[in-house]
């Protein structure tokens, strides 16, 4: 009986899929119908997605856009900008204006340097409604 009762309090296993990165990397974020970018941070980066703060609130199913550099200390060679099409999957409002985001990364390109600078918007085959 006292087994069955520590495996009730025992912490469940992690459900995650793919390792995640504690990586604080400046990032931009663009969220369809606005112009401009939110500037942010990533809190954690996994090969299927990352999790940042944005000043705005958002919901689950939403598609952002964000657009960031994996320095070359990440890389182990030159720096590495790539730009994500994701969706919300989870949302954890930490204030009345900081909202925490995790999303599934559904596509990704790679950048030259001159267009991540540029911060551009999606390119026309990204179909970014939604």
């Amino acid at each position: 009986m006292l087994a069955r009762q520590e495996s009730v309090f025992s912490n469940p296993p992690d459900r995650r899929a793919m390792r995640r990165f504690a990586m604080k990397l400046p990032a931009s974020v663009r969220v369809s119908g606005i112009p401009s970018a939110f500037p942010t941070e990533t809190e954690n980066v996994s090969a299927r997605g990352l999790f940042f703060y944005l000043e705005r609130r958002m919901n689950e199913g939403s598609r952002v856009e964000v657009t960031m550099e994996f320095p070359s200390q990440v890389t182990l060679a030159e720096p590495l900008h790539i730009r994500f099409l994701a969706r919300v999957v989870r949302v954890e409002p930490k204030s009345s204006t900081l909202t925490g985001v995790a999303a599934a990364i559904e596509e990704y390109e790679f950048l030259p340097p001159e267009a991540a600078e540029e911060n551009r918007g999606m390119e026309p085959g990204w179909n970014f409604a939604g």
